[in-house]
């Protein structure tokens, strides 16, 4: 995603979102990238991953390698 597409991208808030304004949206980029960012910062600074990278990270939090035990 290059920063031009940033504006032009259908950003979506995660389904996990509760009330507490803890959420992120993510938004897939037309070079194939995928963008992360503050739901409540959206001005603010994007993470790019590649696909791949992204269904990794995916399926860690899936598999619950990021619990913190």
């Amino acid at each position: 995603m290059k920063v031009t597409d940033i504006a032009q991208v259908a950003w979506r808030k995660s389904s996990y979102s509760g009330g507490a304004g803890n959420c992120v949206e993510i938004a897939g980029g037309r070079s194939g990238t995928v963008g992360v960012r503050d739901s409540k910062n959206p001005a603010g600074p994007v993470l790019l991953f590649t696909p791949r990278t992204w269904r990794a990270f995916v399926a860690g939090v899936k598999n619950g390698e990021f619990d913190g035990q």
